[in-house]
């Protein structure tokens, strides 16, 4: 070894040390060197998961979802809640509305057309007043059941408006359907000739809100 070493002074080369610690090498590797054995770094997704854009509209909504502005009455055309109403039942409560003016009696909308984002913040509304969602969907159905969504059903106020359609709404066919919402009425077509059909005790019992 004395005679290889005095060789390689000679010519200059640098003398090797012996490779005792060789983990030392691994552990000093460069990025480059280290990248091939590291955990790729997670993906991103392509795109949001499907119920961020539901998150994302808990905050206040507008009258574009269906918020009705106080005092809006049958006639409003602006108010995308009564104007979004299925037209056969919209023009059924403009019918029954003079009459009701007769009598002494003012159409109110407190409710109509609903977004199925507005929907979804009170059923989540309904769920933390009720305790559950068993209690809650007798007051509130989902945004694919809702008759709101779809435009089929209206809240009207105040009671001296509720009592009067109770009594003469058939001869419109408007009809409440459920009995723990005397202010909720829908259209049934067949309610002039044949009356209002017996009521549900709430929207639970309805086989229409059953996904």
């Amino acid at each position: 070894m004395a005679v290889l070493a005095a060789i390689v002074v000679a010519l200059g080369l640098p003398l090797l040390k012996p490779s005792s610690d060789s983990d030392s090498d691994s552990s000093s590797a460069t990025p480059g060197q280290g990248s091939s054995v590291r955990p790729p770094a997670p993906s991103l997704p392509d795109r949001a998961p499907p119920d961020s854009s539901q998150q994302e509209r808990r905050g206040p909504l507008d009258e574009a979802d269906g918020v009705v502005p106080d005092g809006s009455t049958v006639l409003d055309d602006d108010v995308p809640a009564v104007a979004n109403l299925d037209a056969d039942l919209l023009a059924a409560l403009r019918r029954a509305a003079p009459e009701a003016a007769d009598d002494g009696v003012a159409f109110t909308v407190n409710s109509g057309w609903r977004s199925p984002e507005y929907q979804n913040q009170l059923l989540r509304k309904a769920v933390a007043q009720y305790g559950s969602e068993a209690e809650a969907a007798r007051w509130v159905a989902t945004a694919t059941t809702s008759p709101h969504v779809s435009g089929d059903a209206v809240d009207i106020g105040p009671d001296e408006a509720t009592a009067w359609l109770a009594e003469h709404g058939a001869a419109y066919g408007l009809c409440r359907i459920y009995r723990n919402e005397p202010w909720h009425f829908e259209l049934r077509t067949d309610a002039p000739d044949r009356g209002c059909p017996r009521r549900y005790a709430d929207p639970t019992q309805d086989p229409r809100m059953r996904p």
